[in-house]
């Protein structure tokens, strides 16, 4: 029990007022030094105690140096976030009502279907979306039919935001219908009513409760929002994974940069998010390795139970993995170390310095490490919610060109 109760109606409320002290929600400011979501120690207990999943340290020093080349010849920052042309590009309370709305409803979108033609896809500005990217075209193509589908006022008027409509939001322009689509409904619902009832109808409030502190908003957003409640047990132990929870906050944080509403003075505490397709690339490089029985119950495309422990050790497992791949990538790279004075200069300033040159003629790493961290290809650093999002895209480029060596594993459920 969270709070022992003093009568069969009253909660304790010296223990309620610990407990909301304790996520950094007693109404007072967060504390990005205190508030903690206890994630990746979580991960950890899972990693130690895994039977069916395993890291290679080896692959994963080897992965790191090849992630972070790339991360670096692709220029890979907050602002690749934007550049997707189905992301919403202004950068006011609007953009954060729809990045709500998105990670309320972002998961389960992998299909049955074995024909690509067949499966559930979004059909948007001539073009068709499948995956994650599905939901964003749906969520853009309603609103540009005049439907409110970002207001969590609209999503409580069932006489208006019948079933009905939400279904033909959600279309398909195949034969498959969007997954889980009666889950995703209740989640509108849901959080329609705390937001209508506790946030005056608005995610911004709730950032503004968090007060620039990324975990301490993760931990609103659980005790808050029952759909944002990721956890499980692990042998006897809460588990805590908050995958859409973390996600939000790092979309907000990329999408404004780092600034307005996507200030986050901890943005480093997020992990990366555990879904099915960051295992999957983590495999690929050969950083995740399974039990024979696990692996083949993989490739045979069978469905993985959500709960369990194949699933937890998967999920938690590549957290862990991701928070070596960054500690390995600046153990490489001890320049990045300086990245946090090198951020508080401005672009204007880095343009007016002139940059020394090694013998060739070219800067010294120290050097490209500040040109780097100024010119917005890496203006935080490295971080996990950096390497999640380049896992992601690659995987999907892998996918696309089906280079792809094995499935992702196939689990159902709303935390992913």
């Amino acid at each position: 029990m969270i709070a022992r109760a003093t009568s069969d109606d009253e909660a304790d409320p010296e223990l309620l007022a610990l407990l909301r002290k304790s996520l950094g929600l007693d109404g007072g400011p967060a504390n990005p030094a205190t508030a903690e979501t206890k994630v990746l120690e979580n991960a950890q207990y899972v990693f130690d105690n895994a039977i069916d999943v395993a890291l290679s340290p080896a692959k994963v020093k080897e992965a790191a140096e090849t992630v972070w080349r790339l991360m670096q010849k692709k220029q890979y920052s907050t602002e690749t976030w934007a550049e997707h042309e189905l992301h919403p590009k202004a950068k006011d309370g609007s953009t954060v009502d729809f990045i709500f709305t998105m990670d309320l409803l972002n998961f389960s979108f992998w299909s049955g279907e074995t024909e690509e033609s067949k499966r559930f896809c979004i059909e948007y500005r001539g073009r068709r979306w499948t995956g994650y990217w599905s939901l964003v075209a749906a969520l853009q193509r309603a609103l540009e039919e005049g439907i409110e589908i970002t207001s969590p006022g609209f999503w409580i008027k069932e006489d208006e935001c019948t079933d009905t409509l939400l279904r033909h939001v959600f279309r398909s322009a195949t034969d498959e219908e969007i997954p889980m689509l009666e889950e995703r409904i209740q989640c509108l619902r849901e959080a329609g009513r705390v937001l209508c009832t506790d946030f005056d109808g608005s995610f911004v409030n709730c950032v503004y409760s968090a007060n620039y502190s990324a975990a301490a908003l993760v931990n609103l957003l659980v005790e808050s929002f029952p759909c944002f409640r990721d956890e499980t047990a692990f042998h006897g132990r809460r588990v805590r994974l908050y995958k859409r929870a973390q996600i939000l906050v790092a979309d907000l944080w990329a999408c404004f940069n780092g600034e307005s509403y996507g200030e986050f003075h901890d943005i480093d505490k997020i992990t990366m998010f555990a879904d099915y397709r960051i295992p999957q690339m983590l495999h690929e490089l050969g950083c995740l390795l399974y039990s024979p029985s696990l692996e083949s119950h993989i490739r045979d495309k069978k469905l993985i139970p959500s709960g369990s422990n194949w699933e937890i050790e998967l999920r938690a497992t590549s957290i862990w993995c991701v928070e070596l791949l960054r500690r390995e990538i600046k153990r490489q790279h001890p320049e990045l170390k300086r990245q946090k004075l090198l951020e508080r200069k401005s672009v204007q300033q880095s343009e007016d310095e002139v940059t020394p040159a090694n013998d060739k003629g070219e800067p010294t790493t120290q050097q490209h490490a500040e040109q780097i961290s100024t010119n917005g290809s890496s203006a935080f650093g490295v971080n996990a919610i950096l390497i999640d999002f380049f896992l992601y895209d690659t995987i999907k480029d892998l996918e696309r060109d089906g280079r792809e060596t094995i499935p992702h594993h196939r689990t159902r459920s709303i935390w992913y």
